[in-house]
Formats: C-alpha cells, structure tokens, sequence
C-alpha cells in the first residue's frame, strides 16, 4: 500500500490540476477564459481582516470597510478581479493616514503586512490607478510597521482608468514577471514598469484588499508554470495586516 500511494501521487504531482483536486485545493476551471487561468473559490481564500459573503450566481460579495484577504494556495504572480461596483460601504473608515479612501486593488508576493507590492484602483475621491511596493525588510507584523515602507511607483507608460458608478462591471488584472509590472482594466493595459530590485526579495502569495467599497466579483488566478508545489498556505490572521 505505501508503494501504491507513492506511485499514486507521482502521476497526480505531473499533472497541476489533477495535483490540486488530491489535495483539496478549491479550484475549478473557469469557463470562457485561457486554460491556465482558474476560478477562486471562497475557501481558497484566506480573510485576514474582513468579510466575504456569498451573491448570487457563484459571486462573492464585500460589504466590509475593509478587507484584506490572499489565495492560500500556490499560484504565478497573476490576478484577476471581474467585479460589480455596488458603491460605498455602509460603515467608512479612514486609513491609517487620516484620509478616507475608496478603492479595490490587487497584492502580488504577498510575504506579510509588511512586504507586499500593491496594484489599487482608487475610485475616490480621484480615480486612479496606483502601484506601490511596501517594504520592511525587518518586520512582518502589521503591529510592528504600520503604514511605514510604501513606495508608489512611477510607470513606464499608463493610461486612464474610468470612473465607476454603482452598477459599472469591470475587470481588473495585474500580471508580474519577476520586477516587470503589467495592469490591465477590461483588458486595457493601464499601467506598465518595474516595480524595482527589492520586490524580488518580498515572497508570497496574490491576494486582495478593498477599502469603503461594497462590491461583487470573480477571482480569477493562473497556475503555476513548471512542476507543482502542491502546498497549501497556512492562514494567518496577522499576515497581511489593514494598511
């Protein structure tokens, strides 16, 4: 029986998605799109701060002032958000800088609250697409570095990005090779550039964070190229932190 089990396993690791089912991962491929991009479920998601409920049609739905979640599962450094602005939260809460913000955006190399690089799109009180890099080398708890360490970075070339109304259905994706950056709404390239040398040395998973927004949306990740980890990401509450 060990012997069987090790064969068994040997053929599931060639194959990623076969691989993924074995060990619980909740993915499912997605219809309608390339076939190394897969679906997100609710439990593939790992919420640090916040909520996510369900919506209709296989949605999920944010109500939360904030919410800061990431994929707990192995995945390349490429999301996807096809999303429903449903307008503000009920309840608005200001960043730690005093400014009350609202936007949704993606994390690449999501390491903890401390070192993660940010692709956001501010929808008010100006739209705006932002990428920053946060990094503390030295600290990998949100208690321990706040909102220290961003750096907003200038792109190589960019465009607008519109401006929502409750109701407008967009698609947000960031795709990252190494330092090289790419943002894209409704398929449109809005940001382009380096994120810089010292987001190589940040390691982590894709996630997601939204502030005073309530939305509905389809998270969308691409696999792994090359051989399959097979790992699971343990759950941390203070992983990613609320700034």
């Amino acid at each position: 029986m060990p012997n069987t089990m090790t064969n068994l396993r040997s053929v599931l690791a060639s194959t990623p998605l076969i691989a993924a089912l074995f060990c619980g991962v909740g993915w499912a491929q997605a219809p309608g799109v390339k076939r190394h991009w897969l679906a997100v479920e609710r439990g593939s998601l790992c919420v640090t701060e916040g909520a996510i409920e369900s919506a209709p049609e296989n949605r999920m739905a944010v109500n939360v002032p904030k919410l800061r979640a990431y994929v707990n599962r192995w995945t390349a450094q490429a999301i996807e958000a096809r999303f429903t602005y449903r307008g503000p939260s009920a309840e608005q809460v200001p960043l730690a800088s005093g400014e009350v913000r609202r936007q949704f955006g993606l994390k690449l190399r999501a390491q903890d609250g401390c070192n993660l690089v940010y692709a956001v799109w501010r929808f008010e009180p100006e739209s705006n697409l932002v990428v920053s890099v946060k990094s503390n080398p030295d600290e990998h708890t949100s208690a321990a570095c706040g909102n220290r360490g961003y750096r907003n970075v200038k792109p190589r070339s960019s465009a607008p990005v519109p401006v929502l109304r409750p109701g407008d259905r967009h698609t947000l994706r960031a795709e990252m090779n190494r330092d090289e950056l790419r943002v894209f709404v409704d398929n449109n390239p809005v940001w382009d550039g380096s994120v810089g040398s010292e987001a190589l040395s940040i390691n982590g998973p894709v996630g997601i964070r939204s502030d005073n927004v309530r939305l509905e949306l389809d998270l969308l990740v691409k696999d792994y190229a090359g051989p399959h980890p097979m790992f699971v990401l343990a759950c941390k509450p203070d992983a990613e932190g609320s700034e």
